[in-house]
């Protein structure tokens, strides 16, 4: 049985459905157990399908869209849909057509869900520290705005990522965040001051969403890397030393 995970800000809203889907209800098995949603994993081709019907029926929408993510600030407007081999290159995508369920496909990376209830323009974004930095978050809006949203109206939600405290990373990163976004320093901490530090992703792609002053921005809150009973995880993967990953599907649609 499905039970996604649903944002305070979205949910209730006439008109459109939304789920952060956890790895549990699929048919996958193995390292993949169980709903994995990703076409470019190592996992049986039929078990992905049959997932992602899964997660199209409870979403009642007639179709579910992801693309090819590269961590890029690519944001498509789509009004139809396309065969899974001929997935675009974007990591954001936004709509205003009804049944065509916006998906993003992660096991770290935060997943942002869009929506502007009142001109009914819907977006989705994969937002890794690549993406966030370059300006995917940025982009996504643009795109809304450009079916008729208005970014005062928008509410966004950040899915399930890795948490702060598993999110170890080297001082060049933490510098090429603070040479290109001034406001990035307070998601970088040390604890000990001696140690590594590690970046609060989910915060810092709320505080993103919050400079563009948009309606609302929420974050599930939940850590993929300290909870790989209920999602997957790269990193968890690769300390397991295990040979691939699932990926968990986050998607909105316009009802």
């Amino acid at each position: 049985m499905l039970m996604p995970l649903l944002a305070s800000n979205l949910a209730g809203t006439d008109g459109i459905a939304h789920g952060f889907f956890t790895r549990h209800g699929g048919v996958s098995s193995g390292i993949y157990a169980s709903l994995n949603c990703g076409i470019g994993s190592k996992d049986d081709p039929s078990a992905v399908r049959e997932n992602r019907t899964r997660v199209t029926s409870h979403l009642k929408a007639s179709e579910l869209l992801s693309a090819y993510q590269v961590h890029g600030v690519t944001a498509l407007t789509v009004s139809e849909g396309w065969p899974a081999a001929d997935r675009p290159r974007a990591d954001g995508m936004v709509t205003a057509a009804p049944g065509l369920a916006l998906g993003v496909l992660t096991a770290d990376c935060a997943p942002v869900l869009f929506a502007d209830r009142h001109a009914h323009v819907i977006g989705a974004a994969h937002a890794g520290w690549r993406g966030a930095l370059a300006g995917i978050l940025e982009a996504t809006v643009e795109a809304m705005e450009g079916l008729g949203a208005q970014r005062g109206r928008i509410e966004a939600a950040v899915g399930p990522c890795i948490g702060r405290d598993a999110y170890e990373v080297g001082p060049d990163f933490e510098a090429e965040f603070k040479s290109k976004d001034l406001a990035s320093g307070r998601f970088f901490s040390r604890v000990p001051i001696t140690e590594r530090p590690r970046f609060d992703l989910a915060g810092y792609v709320e505080d993103r969403l919050l400079r563009l002053r948009i309606a609302s921005a929420v974050s599930i809150g939940a850590c993929t890397f300290s909870r790989a009973e209920d999602y997957f995880s790269y990193r968890g993967s690769q300390a397991r030393k295990e040979p691939d990953y699932g990926r968990q599907m986050s998607a909105i649609v316009l009802t």
